[in-house]
């Protein structure tokens, strides 16, 4: 996989400009990569989506001089260390820790127990010299009786391996084994035993600490910091629908080409016929056909306001993509899962071979489901973001907002369209 990215950067490809500044080409890339290996577009979504992007859009201009140019021409290889072997989606309550070390200038970076092992960390049990670390915020109280005050989860920049791919003093990793697919991802856990690194290596967009380790931050509450950090982060949900539409393109593709080729049965005396032509072949792929085309337009629609929402910054933008990449993206994944089978089986038994890649799609795709949010958890984020919408809309007197809502509603149902 390392090979392989190597060459798209020497054939002037740049994933991380792309991802910084033409975010159209990068999803289009990362849809491109989907059909030929995911495993090197999951690759890539880390290098350049994940570690990049998190470097770039939570930290600052100090940040960007420091990593930008080694992070795009993969001399620096890291990682996106969020997820713990306790906490997933529940990223509130990670447990890995970074506590100011006033007398030195130093945040030390800890896992307090087995729980707070950073798990599943894509890069890491081979490639990663470097990662993004989530983990609370603790600095000593201003009142030397208090102890540390705990500001909840940052990012920080933890260096993981020397040059010579050695890990560095304090830092264990180890390869999280063979997975049922996407083989050719690295994942590994990783332990931090008080790993000292500079104050200034806390992505510090949203929140700054002083040398005295006063906190302070533009965004007044806890949870408006955190609902900000996650929300710079909705571009890895936008680039799993473009993967996944990507996927879906490819696997309905063979199964239709396959499907008119291969001859079986037919009229005595008669030549066989196609197995696209019986019914049972058409109402099983052609609603994957059509749905294909749906979910690449509905794709492109996200996509779109995607970039809207990068280039105005506006509040109601953010929280329109923020819910709708999160349901495209499960629902995007679940279809795209069911048709892998629908696909494979379609095939028959020459499906079932490994040169014709959809056991192999069907395997590598499955933990789209999961990773960049569990898809149960997206499909209750959206239902929270539409009862509150319904909330808004039914505010104030009921008859009178019952009216209002009516009058909206038959408004848009009674739109004319002139004959031509």
């Amino acid at each position: 996989m390392q090979h392989n990215g190597t060459v798209l950067l020497k054939e002037g490809i740049k994933p991380l400009t792309f991802s910084d500044r033409d975010y159209k080409k990068y999803f289009y890339l990362a849809e491109c990569l989907s059909m030929v290996d995911l495993s090197l577009m999951v690759k890539s979504g880390v290098q350049y989506s994940l570690w990049g992007g998190s470097v770039l859009n939570l930290g600052t201009e100090q940040h960007r001089r420091a990593y930008y140019d080694d992070i795009g021409a993969f001399r620096l290889p890291g990682c996106f260390a969020m997820t713990e072997l306790k906490h997933g989606s529940n990223v509130a309550a990670l447990q890995t820790e970074a506590v100011l070390d006033v007398s030195t200038d130093e945040w030390v970076i800890n896992t307090p127990d087995e729980g707070a092992i950073k798990w599943w960390i894509g890069n890491a049990a081979e490639d990663g010299k470097a990662a993004t670390v989530f983990a609370r915020l603790k600095v000593p109280s201003q009142d030397s009786q208090a102890g540390l005050v705990d500001h909840g989860v940052h990012a920080f920049v933890v260096p993981l391996r020397d040059e010579a791919g050695r890990c560095l003093p304090g830092v264990e990793i180890h390869d999280c084994g063979y997975k049922v697919g996407l083989n050719g991802v690295d994942n590994g856990a990783i332990r931090f035993s008080h790993v000292r690194v500079p104050r200034m290596n806390l992505l510090d967009r949203f929140a700054t600490v002083d040398k005295s380790g006063r906190y302070s931050s533009p965004l007044t509450s806890e949870s408006r910091r955190f609902a900000a950090t996650l929300g710079e982060l909705t571009g890895g949900r936008v680039g799993l629908t473009c993967g996944s539409v990507g996927v879906l393109k490819g696997a309905v593709t063979i199964a239709i080409r396959y499907s008119a080729g291969r001859q079986q049965f037919g009229p005595p005396d008669s030549a066989e016929v196609s197995v696209l032509d019986y019914q049972s072949t058409q109402l099983k792929l052609m609603p994957l056909l059509a749905t294909a085309y749906c979910l690449h337009f509905a794709k492109d629609h996200l996509v779109n306001l995607y970039v809207d929402m990068k280039r105005t910054k506006d509040a109601l933008l953010v929280e329109e993509v923020h819910s709708l990449s999160a349901g495209l993206k499960a629902y995007t994944t679940a279809f795209t899962q069911d048709a892998l089978s629908i696909c494979r089986e379609a095939c028959g038994g020459h499906g079932y071979a490994a040169i014709n890649r959809l056991g192999q799609l069907r395997s590598d795709h499955d933990i789209f489901q999961t990773f960049e949010g569990d898809n149960t958890v997206l499909l209750q984020q959206v239902t929270g973001t539409l009862l509150k919408g319904y909330r808004a809309r039914f505010k104030g007197a009921p008859l009178s907002s019952t009216f209002s809502y009516l009058k909206q509603y038959v408004a848009s149902e009674l739109v004319w369209t002139p004959y031509e």
